[in-house]
């Protein structure tokens, strides 16, 4: 698999996430023996939510990192480990230390005491002292219940309340995990304020996959005076690393790719989740592509993508007909 190297950090092209599945114990044993399975393949890029069945997804990450840990087959230096908050999660809910107003539409929250919970929450759950990547997880949920002003005015506070994680040794980075679309030139102006040129935001996760390209496509970031861009290019010029998630939509664009697909690929890429992920690792500007993995076959499968070389950038646009 060929590493990416992105703030002083080596990412794998394949992340693992853990999303899916139910509360039971034969859940949390596949994310255990897939998270083994992906980190002995090649896989670094560990992506999780406290939220992901009720804190279960992160024990049992924790689980496996320790016992590969404690195995001698990796080392805590070489996993590139990224947690979210926004969600609530049922019973991890700091409600004595927040305020009327701070959980919007009784599902989302920004406040500093609430993020700072949860990363806590989430390093004991992972057995771990510090996290690679921090991200606010959907912070755009907001706006259906307070103003822009009030809403930039929150993410302000919790950019300063990520900087403070960073300083005191809780995580390297922080980003942004957005679905609905975000003002990149905005939010690095926020941590410019508050961190000035080296500020810690600097990483962005956001859907990419055959179906849904607006990252490269639409030319919806401001950026100074010129003409907008794609948010991958605001991306590069801002130097925030670009992560791609909802690489297969949870499973459902393993099928019904469109007709002429397949003819663009390699025969060694049989499947259409195979083929769907090479597209995805091959866009320009995306550093890593997520996979939520909860079964180890699946892993081993995926990761035959691994052997071959992303498309060219001419290759990748010929999907575009332009």
């Amino acid at each position: 698999m060929l590493p990416y190297r992105a703030q002083g950090l080596t990412l794998s092209s394949l992340g693992i996430g853990a999303y899916l599945g139910p509360l039971n114990d034969e859940s949390d044993r596949g994310y255990i023996s897939s998270i083994r399975t992906a980190l002995r393949q090649g896989i670094n890029v560990i992506n999780k939510l406290l939220n992901y069945r009720h804190q279960q997804s992160e024990r049992a990450i924790g689980r496996a990192l320790e016992s590969l840990q404690q195995a001698g087959e990796i080392t805590r230096i070489q996993i590139v480990l990224c947690s979210k908050a926004g969600y609530v999660v049922p019973q991890a809910i700091p409600t004595e230390s927040l305020l009327p107003g701070d959980i919007v539409g009784k599902t989302h929250c920004l406040a500093p005491a609430f993020l700072t919970d949860q990363i806590k929450r989430s390093l004991l759950n992972l057995r771990v002292s510090k996290l690679d990547v921090f991200y606010i997880h959907n912070p755009e949920t907001q706006l259906a219940f307070i103003d822009e002003t009030e809403f930039y005015k929150r993410i302000s506070i919790a950019f300063a309340t990520c900087e403070e994680l960073v300083a005191a040794g809780k995580t390297a980075f922080y980003g942004i995990a957005a679905w609905d679309g975000i003002q990149l030139a905005r939010l690095v102006a926020l941590a410019r304020e508050l961190g000035g040129a080296k500020h810690h935001f600097r990483f962005a996760q956001l859907p990419l996959n055959y179906s849904m390209v607006e990252a490269i496509s639409a030319r919806n970031q401001n950026n100074g005076e010129r003409p907008p861009v794609p948010l991958v290019e605001a991306a590069d010029a801002f130097g925030i690393t670009v992560i791609g998630s909802a690489t297969l939509l949870q499973g459902r664009f393993a099928s019904g790719l469109p007709e002429d697909f397949p003819n663009k690929f390699s025969d060694l890429l049989p499947t259409q989740a195979q083929r769907t992920i090479q597209f995805a690792r091959s866009t320009p500007g995306i550093t890593t592509s997520l996979i939520g993995m909860s079964k180890p076959e699946r892993v081993s499968e995926n990761m035959k993508v691994s052997a071959i070389t992303p498309f060219t950038d001419t290759k990748y646009y010929s999907f575009f007909k332009r």
